[in-house]
């Protein structure tokens, strides 16, 4: 029987059983086998070049396997053996690799980035679209290649002091980005993060880059999506889920709860009506343990976060370090059905160390419990990052217990 109420609690469950963290662990090695399972149950995984303790497109399959080789992942978006490719980049959440199946869902999203996604590659390709045909014929007749390599073939010379970065890039990368975003080319990626764009055709294949489903048809799917990953969800949850427009994600609903793929359910505590995924798992409990990204799509709608987790978390990277109030490059701690506890992690290669510069327990959780928990997550999170071992520093208040239990 359905029920038309949820406890908090139940919603936290069923949050957690959507995203893949009631699934069983595998006993050894994961494989491919497992990498598709995790993305079945997220249907993206946000990519982001931060890289002080992991980049973020490898965590979620970490905090849902444990330490698995990041090659799978390679293999699967970047490297596929015989053309078996499954995964591909595209702007989702944000920036993120997809299912290639999915890819065509997104064509009203690449009809409107026509000319590029942000107002300055919009303006440079205009203004450029004889030198966009070129950039085209390059990668056509040499294959998937980077900005600086079409640049080279042209004869291009960047201005003196054109470094690369986001701000000073080159036309050719402006290019590049705005024939990426309106679907024309996609990319793929070295093992140091360095993309290289190719004719879509032949990152997707050809079959799949030819569809372009109805908008109204695609936006439901992928609001049914966003409803199986999430479980139960408010229509901001779902809209959010692909950034989809809100009008649009509520006439999404409104068809997927009239097809019965969506209940309307009252969560306690919830202001707006939830949607509860037509055959959601429910479990009675949730027994886990898991560092989070911050991008993890469990918690990066932050007001999701707040409303199911009770977790108020705001990543600082871009806050000026006299104001941030945990840290650098804070990660968020699942254990049981709880965030119970924030890191600030840096991972110091040189030193094979995983410095902990910031450890903080969320209130109303038992320190000693959490620290226990953490610290073992921790000791584990280190070798999967082939590091040695886990130094604690003294900030946070639960530092002094996370450093007794390590030293133990």
């Amino acid at each position: 029987m359905v029920p038309e109420r949820l406890s908090p609690a139940q919603a936290r469950r069923t949050a957690l059983a959507a995203q893949g963290f009631t699934d069983r662990r595998p006993s050894a090695a994961p494989t491919i086998a497992h990498l598709k399972r995790v993305v079945a149950r997220t249907r993206l995984l946000q990519m982001d070049s931060v890289n002080i303790a992991a980049r973020a497109h490898f965590m979620p399959l970490y905090s849902r396997l444990g330490p698995y080789d990041p090659d799978l992942l390679h293999r699967a978006a970047w490297r596929p053996s015989r053309g078996q490719r499954l995964l591909v980049e595209y702007w989702a959440h944000e920036a993120a690799l997809i299912p290639v199946e999915d890819w065509p869902l997104f064509r009203w999203r690449m009809d409107e980035f026509a000319d590029g996604r942000y107002r300055h590659t919009k303006d440079v390709m205009r203004r450029n679209r004889t030198l966009a045909v070129d950039v085209r014929a390059v990668i056509e007749a040499r294959g998937a290649s980077t900005p600086r390599a079409i640049e080279a073939e042209l004869g291009i010379e960047r201005e003196p002091g054109a470094a690369g970065s986001w701000w000073q890039r080159g036309e050719v990368k402006h290019l590049c980005e705005a024939m990426f975003a309106a679907g024309d080319l996609s990319a793929v990626r070295t093992d140091n993060f360095v993309r290289h764009y190719d004719l879509t055709e032949r990152v997707v294949g050809p079959e799949i880059a030819g569809r372009h489903p109805d908008r109204a048809d695609a936006q439901r799917e992928l609001i049914s999506q966003a409803a199986r990953s999430l479980g139960v969800a408010t229509a901001a949850d779902l809209a959010d889920y692909y950034r989809i427009r809100p009008a649009d994600a509520r006439a999404a609903v409104a068809d997927l709860v009239d097809a019965g793929e969506l209940l309307e359910v009252t969560v306690d505590g919830w202001r707006d009506t939830a949607y509860l995924a037509a055959g959601a798992p429910m479990p009675r409990r949730v027994n886990t343990s898991a560092i989070l990204s911050p991008f993890d799509p469990l918690v990066f709608y932050r007001p999701r976060a707040e409303r199911v987790f009770g977790f108020h978390y705001r990543i600082e990277i871009y806050v000026p370090e006299h104001k941030r109030v945990h840290g650098y490059y804070v990660l968020p701690y699942l254990l049981g059905t709880d965030i119970a506890a924030r890191i600030d992690l840096k991972a110091d290669r040189k030193n094979r160390t995983l410095l902990v510069l910031g450890s903080y327990c969320e209130p109303g959780h038992p320190h000693g419990r959490v620290a226990e928990r953490l610290a073992a997550d921790l000791r584990t999170f280190a070798g999967w990052l082939d590091l040695d071992g886990v130094s604690v520093a003294e900030r946070g208040d639960l530092a002094g217990e996370l450093r007794r239990v390590m030293q133990c």
